[in-house]
Parts: C-alpha cells; sequence; structure tokens
C-alpha cells in the first residue's frame, strides 16, 4: 500500500511548522504540505497521488466541506472512498497549543494514523431480521408519533384514553399491566396481567356499572384489588376474570420503566420519549445490518466448567445486555445488540472476546507512534516540542466532541490553551483497561489520560473509570513509577475545568518517566498458549516486564486484576479438581503435590470456586518473585507438598496420603468388614489390589 500525507496550513489560520510537520512524518512514501492544499492546492495533491501512484490518503483537515473537497481526489484516481484517514491540525492541535508543541503534535499524529491504518481490521457486519411490531406502554403520544410507520400497541398499563386528545385510529389499544419485559429485539415478550380477559366485547356494561376508581374504558379493563359485587354478573360473556397473557414485539418503548443495563437495550427505550427515541424505533423497523464489533473465541475462555462459575468479567462489564449467561458455565454474545463501547473486551483476561476496530494491536501500534521521539532530522523534542508525553485515550463521541469545541472557542478568544495530549480514540472510555494503560507507560509515556464522556456517556454513566483509575495508579505505585493515571471529562461549553485539570495533572503531577521509548509491544506472554495474542492478562504481562528494569518495584504490584495468586491451606486432599478446573492450566498436581503457574494465572476463581475442601483462594496482584525470570528460569512454584501413600501390597503409589485419609474417615465406617482379609484398613491398597481382596475371596 502506498500512502501519502498531506499537511495544510489553512491559510494562515493554523500556527504550524509546516516544514517541521514534513520533516517529523516517518513510514509514508511522500509528505507534501501546503498553505491551501484543500482549495487552490488540490490540482497539486491531485499530481502527488497519480506520481506516487497513492492507494490511502492521510490529510490534516477539521471542517466537512474541506474532507468534501479531498475525497474528490479518491474520485478522479478511482480510489475507493474510504481511502483517507483525516487528521485534526486545529481543534485539537495548533489553536490550543503553542507552535512547537502543535507541530510535534501533527507530525505524532500522522504516524500514529499511519500505523493505525497498517493493523486496520477488514470490515464486516453482523444482521438481524425483524418486524414493525412496536408496544408502547402507557404512553399515547409516543404511539400516535409512531402510528405512521410502525404496527404500534399501546398497551395500557392501568391507563384510561378514552379522553387522550391523540390520534389512535391506526394504533391497537391493549389491555393489561406489564409485571415483566425479557427477551432481545426483534424477540421481545411482555408479560401482562389485566382484570379482564380476551373474550371481552367492549359492551361497557362494566364500565357503566362498576367502580368507576377501578374501571377503564379504553381499554375496557378492571385495575387489581377492584371490590367484588354483583356488578361483576353484568358481564355477558363472563370476561371479569384476572388472565396473565404473554405480548410480542420486535421493539418496546416503555417510558417509566427501570433501565436494566447502564448503556440501554437495542430496541427497549425507557425514559422521555423525544424525537430522537422516535428515530430510532424508525430506523430498527425491518431488521439491521450493523458492523461487527467483536471477534469471539470460547475456546479460551474462563467462564467455566463443569457446572462450577468461573470469570464474569464480560456479562459484568457489558452495560447493553448483550452479554448473558444463559447457565453458570456458559457465556453467550448477542453481537447485534453489541454497541462496541468495548467494555467487555478490555475486562476479557484470556481474548475470548476482542474488539476487531481498533484492536488492542492498533491501539498498541498508534501509542508506539506517538511516543517515538528523533532528534536528528526528525520530530522535534525536549524544548523544541512537547515536553512531557501523555497519551491520551479519548472517546469519540461527546469527549471527542467537547474538545473539538474547546478549540473552535480558543480560536474566537484567548485563555484557553492546555497542554499538548498524545490522542488516540477509542470507541469508548470503557474501551480502555489496565493492559492498554501499561502498554503506554511500558512503551515511554510520562502520563496516561482517559478522556470520556463523564455524565453524559451514552454507556456506562458517569466517571466509568473511576475504579480503573484508582487501581492502577495503586499498580503504578507498587511499580515505582507514583501515580501516572488520570480520568477526564470534558463539559461542553465548560472548558475551564478540563484547562485547570489536565494541566495540574501533566504539568504538576507527571515527573519525567525512567522508562526509556522504542518499546514494540508483541502481546504475548507465554508463546505456549492458546490465547490469541493481545489479550489483556499476556499484553499487560509484556508491559510489566518491560518497566521493571527501569525502575525499583515491589514484590507484589497490587491492583492488577487479570493476574492471580494462589495459596493453599493444609486442608487439600490433592485432588485433580483444581487443576482439571483451570481454563489456563496454570495449576497442576504432581503426584503428592500441587504446582501453579503464576504467569499464566487469570485471576478467573474456578480453582476456589471448585475447590471441594475450601482449601484455595486467589487474590489478585502481579507477584514478581513468582515470574519465571525471577524464579530460576522456573514458571512452576509448589503450593502444597504432601506424601503419596503406597498399595500396602504391591508397593505402588496411587493416591495421597490427605486423600485417603479424608476417604477413609468419611466412609471407612460403611465399608468396614469388606474385605476380612485385608490387613490393616481396606483404603491402604490401590484400586487393582483393593478388587482382588474384595472380590477373590
Amino acid at each position: 500500500m502506498n500512502v501519502g500525507a498531506f499537511v495544510c496550513g489553512c491559510g494562515g489560520a493554523v500556527d504550524l511548522d509546516l516544514e517541521g510537520v514534513r520533516e517529523g512524518v516517518r513510514d509514508v512514501d511522500v509528505v507534501a504540505s501546503g498553505s491551501l492544499l484543500c482549495s487552490e492546492g488540490l490540482p497539486k495533491v491531485r499530481h502527488v497521488v497519480e506520481e506516487y501512484d497513492l492507494d490511502h490518503l492521510i490529510v490534516t483537515a477539521a471542517s466537512d466541506s474541506c474532507k468534501r473537497r479531498y475525497r474528490t481526489v479518491l474520485d478522479d484516481a478511482g480510489l475507493h472512498p474510504e481511502a483517507i484517514s483525516f487528521v485534526d491540525h486545529r481543534e485539537r492541535a495548533a489553536w490550543v497549543h503553542d507552535e512547537a508543541d502543535a507541530t510535534d503534535l501533527v507530525a505524532r499524529k500522522i504516524n500514529a494514523a499511519y500505523a493505525g491504518l497498517r493493523e486496520e481490521a477488514p470490515p464486516r457486519s453482523v444482521s438481524r431480521e425483524a418486524g414493525d411490531d412496536v408496544v408502547v406502554v402507557g404512553d399515547p403520544e409516543a404511539a400516535e408519533a409512531l402510528s405512521d410507520s410502525a404496527d404500534v400497541t399501546l398497551l395500557a398499563d392501568g391507563e384510561d384514553f378514552a379522553d387522550a386528545d391523540y390520534d389512535l385510529r391506526d394504533v391497537t389499544i391493549a389491555r393489561g399491566r406489564v409485571t415483566d419485559v425479557d427477551g432481545v429485539y426483534g424477540e421481545f415478550e411482555l408479560q401482562v396481567q389485566a382484570g379482564v380477559t380476551e373474550d371481552c366485547i367492549d359492551c361497557m356494561e362494566c364500565v357503566e356499572q362498576g367502580p368507576d376508581e377501578y374501571v377503564t374504558s379504553k381499554p375496557v379493563d378492571v385495575l387489581p384489588g377492584a371490590p367484588d359485587g354483583d356488578w361483576v354478573d353484568c358481564c355477558p360473556t363472563d370476561a371479569i376474570h384476572p388472565e396473565e397473557r404473554t405480548v410480542e414485539a420486535d421493539q418496546v418503548v416503555y417510558p417509566d420503566a427501570a433501565r436494566d443495563t447502564r448503556g440501554g437495550r437495542m430496541g427497549f427505550y425507557t425514559g422521555p420519549v423525544d424525537a430522537a427515541t422516535v428515530a430510532a424505533v424508525q430506523d430498527l423497523l425491518g431488521g439491521i445490518e450493523k458492523p461487527q464489533f467483536l471477534d469471539v473465541d470460547m475456546d479460551v475462555c474462563a467462564a467455566g466448567a463443569s457446572s462450577q462459575q468461573g470469570c464474569t468479567v464480560c456479562s459484568d462489564a457489558c452495560p447493553h445486555g448483550a452479554v448473558s449467561r444463559p447457565s453458570i458455565d456458559s457465556v453467550e454474545f448477542d453481537e447485534v445488540a453489541c454497541e462496541g463501547c468495548g467494555a467487555c473486551t478490555s475486562a476479557c483476561p484470556t481474548g475470548a472476546v476482542r474488539a476487531r476496530e481498533p484492536s488492542n494491536e492498533r491501539i498498541a501500534r498508534e501509542v508506539e507512534s506517538l511516543l517515538v521521539e528523533r532528534d536528528d532530522a526528525g520530530l522535534l523534542s525536549g524544548d523544541d516540542g512537547i515536553e512531557t508525553g501523555v497519551v491520551a485515550f479519548v472517546c469519540d463521541e461527546r469527549a471527542s466532541r467537547a474538545l473539538d469545541e474547546y478549540g473552535r472557542r480558543a480560536r474566537q478568544q484567548d485563555g484557553i490553551e492546555y497542554p499538548p495530549l498524545l490522542p488516540v480514540e477509542v470507541p469508548c472510555a470503557d474501551t480502555v483497561g489496565e493492559a492498554h494503560v501499561l502498554h503506554a507507560l511500558a512503551a515511554g509515556a510520562d502520563g496516561v489520560a482517559i478522556v470520556g464522556c463523564g455524565g453524559d456517556c451514552l454507556h456506562s454513566g458517569p466517571d466509568p473509570k473511576a475504579d480503573l483509575v484508582k487501581r492502577l495508579n495503586r499498580a503504578t505505585n507498587d511499580l515505582g513509577l507514583g501515580h501516572r493515571t488520570a480520568f477526564f471529562a470534558p463539559e461542553p461549553g465548560e472548558p475551564e475545568a478540563f484547562v485547570e485539570d489536565v494541566g495540574r495533572f501533566v504539568e504538576f503531577g507527571l515527573d519525567p518517566s525512567p522508562v526509556p521509548t522504542g518499546h514494540d509491544a508483541e502481546g504475548v506472554a507465554d508463546p505456549t498458549a492458546a490465547n490469541p495474542e493481545f489479550n489483556t492478562h499476556d499484553w499487560a504481562l509484556e508491559s510489566v516486564r518491560a518497566i521493571l528494569p527501569h525502575v525499583d518495584a515491589r514484590d507484589v504490584i497490587r491492583g492488577l486484576e487479570s493476574f492471580g495468586r494462589v495459596e493453599v491451606s493444609d486442608d487439600c486432599t490433592f485432588t485433580p479438581t483444581c487443576s482439571n478446573l483451570c481454563p489456563t492450566d496454570a495449576l497442576r498436581r504432581e503426584e503428592a503435590g500441587l504446582e501453579f503457574n503464576h504467569e499464566r494465572c487469570v485471576n478467573c476463581g474456578l480453582c476456589e470456586e471448585g475447590c471441594m475442601e475450601d482449601a484455595i483462594t486467589v487474590e489478585g496482584g502481579l507477584e514478581v518473585d513468582l515470574l519465571p525470570e525471577h524464579n530460576d528460569g522456573d514458571a512452576w512454584t509448589a503450593v502444597a507438598d504432601g506424601e503419596m501413600r503406597e498399595c500396602r501390597r504391591c508397593g505402588k503409589p496411587f493416591t495421597s496420603e490427605a486423600s485417603a485419609r479424608k476417604i477413609s474417615e468419611e466412609v471407612g465406617d460403611v465399608v468396614s468388614g469388606i474385605a476380612p482379609d485385608a490387613d490393616g484398613d481396606v483404603f491402604e491398597y490401590c484400586g487393582d489390589c483393593r478388587a482382588k481382596l474384595v472380590y477373590d475371596r
């Protein structure tokens, strides 16, 4: 792939050293710059594209009009409409930073765009067919708004719409109160309880004779708690009886329902209904085709086995109800319901679920490109460029728009200026996990900023990464780096707090990192393991290993959830249960001993859950001395030792002493006398000799 980079000076509206940007850009086939490339310079851009036979363009452009003009170059060259990447050089660069910092930053951003482009995943899609059946619960206004485009059922939920001033002629009005809603987009089921059965013919006799506060007329229904009386006998079809029924729907609008997931479920709408809600319902009528956000490999999942519950981080993390546990030891992903926030992928320790775009490898390459510095004819550094390298994982939704707004306001007035951040855009702050932060620090970042949407987050709600930041600052403190991570939520129209907080974090909270730049991640900790590259556990471990030679770390790095430390009590009977359950083969039984591989343990807790003797406990954290490079090259450590029992008859070791004693204590009385010719306890014999004693009498 031939790639060209084009840097525009916006007619002098940006304080950039265009030559300095060109010198800082590397690896691409050609770099060109000009004062107004997007207008009078377009013929030159076309010429460069043709001369270098470019397949992809990386262009500094911020406005939609500029982007449209650059896309005409793609049309003229016969290139794919998506064969172009745009880099912001104004709102989040030259308009909020001085010339030296902005020049350095734009060059780094172009390099990161190229690095990410090389790792871009081919697009895939998922789809689901659905009908046009929409149930609206208790909201006649929403039912009216949707009636022209959908087959709407207005479920009364105890309301009487006789005097409702809405056009409901194309709406089916149904009686009953909702007791439960289950299912997914295209397959919802509402459990409904009514006081009148479907035998009702709407004759209105009960409405005329029944108590006003307990009877509704549109639809005809009797509410719970209605007193008995002669009026019940007025019904000609004997329909006044409690009834439960199921109503099916492709989508549900239920304003008064409690949101059962933090970010809401696809096709299930709660809270006030507005124009955006109506548009969302209409957009999903008939079905959906959308990008496939996830790659799933259940062969390496640590959710459980043999009816034992193990890791639950993906289902715990998902804010949209797209991850379910149909049984205690299984996990299902509804990729149509997935909103691509990345919460499950950053939490999963094994790589069983991974984001397709941006993949962890793509994020890694972008981070590494942002942090590479060159002093000779390369990226500016020191006094002539970015002094403190802070990688910022920026949510590309509302947080990104807020930063753009700050830049436009900075263009109009003084005072909006903050230290430069090295940006990596992610779908949501939820995408960022411990592995991403540790890798940035291993690649030489002085700090890591997670920039999310705060209270306006469409997925997880306010400050979704507070716990992660707390844990990681604990981990980096144990690593000897001090606190290096912070979360920021830029609010549109309120730049002052963000400017102050970022300035305090970068300028006063961060010393230069002792870790040099230049680390290129492989995303692998144990080449013999089956887990895919750049899974959370392996990637994080690789990063810690890159950091350790440059710091004075503690023995245990706390705060890292994808690592577990096993302790085994004297109650262990050395049965193979724990080693059989372990999904990463981090435990193995060696005769009467139990050995642990800390390098492989992902803290899923299956061994602790399944241990019949409650002898195992697992605590989070990475213990440095248990890694093979600090343990004489041995990845295995004995965590429990015992003795083997030898058969009294043939001398063959056949089980552990602890296991034999436990079995004898529990069932010895039951089998007493079963082998009268045996010398001593029957459990002092191996299985073969025990059988001969019992049956060869």
